[in-house]
């Protein structure tokens, strides 16, 4: 369904930068308690990413993600103004809160926990922002985990996929959570499975570890044209890949 070569070969990297309290952090497969502090000044943390290179940037809000609205505002204002094009989720379930933060210059928002449970509200967002709403499927065996992957539903991914693919969202972020942060490599069996899935674009998140996962998910990218990206975190600050290599490599 969604085979074929793209125009010329490009994949975008997204780093990501978490915010928790303010700060950047990582948590390992979304767990509070696993988390490490990274940066006390994300914008300075985004700024970096600019200078080597990278046109978008992937914040998740923990706090909104756990709390149900958005908590770090401030900070997220923060990393427009250095420049980029910003891709947020976390705590967006209202449409008051998606409104807010695209009039604070995201670009993007990502749904998570509300997508699982309302189409209704997915399609009036789509009607009203169209390809700025994003939305956030998170996995655990396969099925839908919300409110800050605190509970799993009985929900398929690709089921969910399919629906909202249906509702005219325009990208799709598929974090495999058993692989997030743990450094092991992406699940790259459920992410074909993904892309096959949908004629949505698709972000891939979860495992990145080394350049070669990068690589072998750009390979991915000549067959499947809806493979949009792929989030990379926790390599990247603990130094295991380098983002100006990871963007020579996305291009192709």
């Amino acid at each position: 369904m969604a085979a074929g070569r793209k125009a010329f070969l490009r994949m975008t990297i997204y780093p990501a930068i978490d915010l928790k309290g303010g700060r950047c952090v990582r948590l390992t497969q979304g767990r509070a308690d696993q988390e490490t502090v990274y940066a006390e000044n994300p914008a300075a943390v985004a700024a970096e990413f600019r200078a080597a290179g990278s046109e978008w940037v992937h914040v998740v809000d923990l706090d909104g993600a756990f709390a149900g609205e958005p908590a770090n505002l401030a900070a997220v204002q923060a990393i427009v103004a250095v420049g980029m094009k910003v891709e947020l989720g976390g705590g967006l379930r209202s449409r008051e809160a998606v409104a807010r933060v695209l009039a604070a210059g995201v670009s993007r928002a990502v749904i998570g926990t509300r997508a699982a449970e309302s189409e209704t509200f997915v399609r009036e967002l789509v009607a009203e922002f169209g390809d700025r709403i994003a939305v956030g499927i998170d996995a655990k065996e396969g099925k839908v985990a919300v409110k800050g992957w605190v509970d799993t539903t009985a929900l398929g991914a690709v089921a969910l996929a399919q629906r909202m693919d249906a509702l005219g969202v325009a990208t799709i972020i598929y974090t495999d959570i058993g692989t997030d942060g743990m450094l092991t490599g992406p699940n790259f069996a459920a992410q074909e499975i993904m892309l096959q899935s949908v004629k949505a674009r698709v972000i891939a998140s979860g495992g990145v570890s080394r350049r070669e996962d990068v690589v072998k998910l750009t390979e991915l990218s000549h067959r499947y044209a809806n493979l949009d990206g792929v989030i990379v975190g926790k390599a990247l600050y603990e130094g295991r890949v380098q983002l100006p290599d990871l963007l020579a490599i996305a291009r192709g």
